[in-house]
This record gives C-alpha cells, structure tokens and sequence, in this order.
C-alpha cells in the first residue's frame, strides 16, 4: 500500500492539465515512488503553479532555508518541478504529469520507468488525455494550404518559431520512451522546439540543446517530410512544440483510440480530396497518421472527417494535387487560450477540479 502522501500527491497532479487518473493496478504510485521521496512529494504538496524563490516557500512554510533550497534544487535536478531561472534568481513551482513531469524525464527515462509509463497509458492516461481539449493542437504543416485567408500566428508553426528569442531542441520523449520497449517508428528523434522559459529549463537540466532560428526551420521542414505531425502547446504563445507520430506521441495515440478523433482537437483546418485529380496511389493513406484516408470503391481517396484533424500531411505527399486543406467554416473555428495558465484553467474547470494556481 502506498503512503498516504503519495495518495495526496497524486489528488494534487490530477488538478493538472489532463489530469493523473487512477488505476486498479496501481501502477501510478510505483511511479511517483520511483520519482519522488517522501519528503520530497510533502514538498510538492506545498507548492503550486505559482513559481516561488526557495526563501519565499520557506517563510510561508515556516521552515528553515538551508533545508528548503536543497529539496527544491535536487527536485528541480530530478525534474520533477518546473525551475525558473532569471539571472541568479531561481524560483520553483509545481508541474503537471503531461506536459511536465513526464517530459522532463528524458535524461532519467531507463526501461523499467518505460514499462511503467507504458502501463499506466494503457490502463488509463491515454484516455485521460482526451476528456478535454488535448495538451497540444494540431496545425497544419507549412506547405499544405494555400494562403487565401489571413492565418494567425498561432496556426503557422514558422511564425510561432520566428516569434522567439531561444529555441532548444530535445528528443522526444515518446520516442525514446517507446525506443526503450523496442516499440519506437522510423522517425526521427530529435525533433522538439522548447521556448523561452521552457527551453532554458531543458537546457539546464541538460535535456536539449539552443539552436538558431535558421536551425529550428530546418527541423519543421525536415519533421515534415519524414510525415510529423506538428504540434504546439495548447495556447496561443507556446512553450513548445512536438513534431508527433501517430504511433509513439501520447496525445496521438490517445486520439486514435476515439471513434472521431476531430471533436476532441482544436483545429480549423480540414482536408479534401479532388475526386477527378486522384489517381488510387495511396501514398495519402499510409501518411495519415490519424486512419482518416481510404479509397472508396471507385479507387478514389475519401476523407473521414470525424478523424482528419488538418495536419495537412497527406496535401504535402500527393504528387498529383489531387488533396488540398480548407478552412472550417466561422462558426466551427475554435480560438486556443491566450496562454497556458488560462489553458490549465479550462482544463481544470472541465474536469470538474479546483486548480491550486
């Protein structure tokens, strides 16, 4: 039986984004065993969303400096908070399990917490990750669209990258995660742009590398021949952005196991075929990362719309031009939260939680 702070650390991370369901195995305390000592769980319990200085936590805490700062240091180091660093001021605060915790695991990550992980998806957080608005969003791929209609930046991944001061590049988790079980795709790794605070983060923690804009461009384009699906956090100015498969990324996979994978995504876009361009080669098929594409009995591809989520790849792919995106109509257009904070909130308050921001 698992302690009882472990029981109340994990009520406190499923206040987070998609939340930290329970299972009947129970593997979800072997987890946050293997992450967390007990008193570093108790200290987690003491935190939120806010971000705090060590001195700051430990007078409202009522606890001596020394002991507080080193806690929260070897917790940051073991990424199982978020770390703010400013110049010589760094501040902690709480992380959710996904995007978070999980993610910044990458340098820790060994085949004994890749089955675990692996288990708890199956058994339940897979399909906690589509109760609300997914972590992250589908936009479509650079080339995909002809430009008919203003695109806000938010939708256009090269403007999203263009808009920032530091940019890191990681692997993804998903795919060395998968990699460990001998379950990892063809793709390439090293393929996630953090932002900002949160690249600084990964930097510190020795999980990704800053590169250029010029570099992170190349890596959207690269991302995008190999059939990635480009994802960004779910807000309006992004700390990250995944370029996913739809058989490694968690978000992706959770959305395949939906009958219509579109409701659950925000995305504007959607895909359509030209019946007299397609010639039946079926290369949109296997492109799809969403099972969205089948050739009907004529030979001619047909798209399921309660599966496109408008990632654009299959328009990138057709040699013929037969396959093209088209903006939803006004009144189907959703419009992420301005910010993350704001996108923890939504999520919080359609899961029926009460966030300790």
């Amino acid at each position: 039986m698992s302690s009882e702070v472990y029981k109340e650390l994990r009520e406190q991370l499923d206040q987070y984004s998609c939340g930290f369901p329970t299972t009947e195995s129970g593997v979800e305390f072997k987890i946050l065993e293997k992450l967390f000592t007990e008193d570093e769980a108790k200290m987690f319990l003491s935190l939120s969303l806010k971000v705090e200085t060590p001195a700051e936590v430990a007078q409202r805490l009522g606890r001596d400096l020394g002991t507080v700062a080193s806690i929260l240091h070897h917790m940051g180091e073991k990424g199982i908070v978020f770390r703010l660093r400013r110049g010589e001021t760094i501040k902690y605060g709480a992380a959710p399990f996904m995007l978070g915790i999980y993610e910044f695991q990458l340098g820790r990550m060994d085949s004994e917490m890749a089955g675990m992980y692996e288990q708890y998806f199956e058994e339940a957080f897979l399909n906690s990750t589509t109760t609300v608005d997914p972590l992250m969003r589908s936009i479509p791929v650079n080339q995909s669209f002809e430009v008919l209609h203003p695109v806000a930046t938010y939708e256009d991944s090269r403007a999203i990258v263009k808009s920032k001061k530091l940019i890191a590049l990681a692997k993804c988790i998903c795919r060395v995660q998968q990699g460990l079980l001998d379950k990892s795709c063809d793709k390439p790794v090293e393929v996630c742009l953090l932002f900002e605070s949160w690249g600084q983060h990964y930097i510190d923690l020795g999980l990704a590398r800053q590169i250029t804009v010029e570099e992170a461009l190349k890596v959207l384009d690269e991302s995008e021949e190999a059939g990635l699906v480009t994802q960004p956090a779910n807000d309006q100015n992004p700390g990250g952005l995944c370029n996913c498969c739809g058989e490694c990324c968690a978000i992706l996979r959770g959305l395949n196991k939906l009958p219509r994978p579109a409701e659950a995504v925000i995305s504007n876009y959607f895909a359509v075929v030209g019946p007299a361009l397609c010639t039946g080669c079926e290369t949109c098929l296997e492109r799809c990362q969403m099972g969205a594409i089948a050739l009907n009995d004529g030979g001619v591809a047909e798209i399921n719309l309660d599966r496109c989520i408008g990632c654009g790849l299959c328009v990138t792919i057709c040699t013929d031009e037969a396959l093209h995106l088209e903006i939803k109509a006004e009144d189907q257009r959703r419009k992420p939260p301005a910010t993350g904070r704001e996108a923890m909130i939504m999520m919080a308050q359609k899961r029926g939680k009460s966030l300790m921001v």
